[in-house]
């Protein structure tokens, strides 16, 4: 991906309840991924959350989409939320953020500054198309809009 991360498929960014928003754009992305309807992919893969679509989680925590040793089922298809990990506003503001994802995911490199990975993550962000600009609609991690003015 870039010089900063580098994914290692070990699936920490995977787990935990709640946390893969899905936006419109994320539940037709991954609804055609899978050749179904939007309502059958809510109702066998998706739960409402505050006022948010959001992936479920297995019995262990994970994504029903994560495959231990395997990674993303869907990895084509998944949600911009997935797409942009690590680089989250929080990462991306707060040096002390980034320090505590640096010990959490081992694909971020270890002796990167701050300042460089919020310039890579910012890039990489605008690049991709990940920006958002609703919360309500979107993750809110993903939405920066002071971002929009970085080229």
């Amino acid at each position: 991906m870039c010089a900063v991360f580098d994914c290692r498929m070990c699936g920490h960014c995977c787990q935990g309840e709640g946390g893969i928003v899905l936006a419109p754009k994320d539940l037709e992305r991954i609804s055609v991924f899978l050749g179904l309807e939007q309502d059958i992919f809510i109702e066998r893969y998706a739960v409402m959350h505050n006022g948010k679509y959001k992936i479920r989680t297995g019995e262990d925590g994970y994504c029903i989409f994560f495959m231990q040793g395997k990674g993303c089922s869907v990895h084509e298809g998944k949600p911009d939320i997935c797409r942009a990990w690590p680089f989250f506003r929080g990462n991306l503001e707060d040096a002390v953020s980034l320090h505590l994802a640096k010990e959490f995911c081992p694909g971020i490199e270890q002796s990167v500054t701050h300042a460089v990975f919020a310039a890579e993550g910012k890039r990489y962000l605008l690049e991709q198309g990940l920006l958002a600009t609703d919360a309500s609609q979107s993750a809110a991690a993903l939405v920066l809009p002071q971002v929009c003015e970085v080229k």
